[in-house]
């Protein structure tokens, strides 16, 4: 058996190592990013250089804590729309502001 329950459970499905951006732009702004991280560093002394990388990934690390918890959030509200579906509830499972 090779379900997608099993294959979280045994920790083979990352998603994450696997998705590629589909936007139309994600490439380019790739080159354009990696393009301005070299002018930087053609600018600033090796220190400043190493200081503004620890910018960047203290930023990464916070994105990705948002990344993680919207994922999450995304995750629940589908279970919960299908609870919804499956139930044929009129009312939603969830309190809207």
């Amino acid at each position: 058996m090779n379900s997608i329950l099993e294959a979280l459970y045994n920790g083979r499905l990352r998603p994450d190592e696997i998705m590629m951006p589909t936007h139309p732009e994600y490439q380019a702004l790739g080159r354009q990013i990696a393009a301005l991280t070299e002018q930087w560093k053609n600018r600033l002394s090796e220190k400043e250089f190493l200081e503004l990388e620890q910018l960047f990934d203290l930023c990464g690390r916070c994105e990705g804590m948002h990344t993680e918890a919207a994922f999450a959030q995304g995750f629940r509200l589908g279970a919960n729309m299908l609870i919804e579906v499956m139930s044929q509830r009129e009312e939603s499972v969830l309190e809207f502001n």
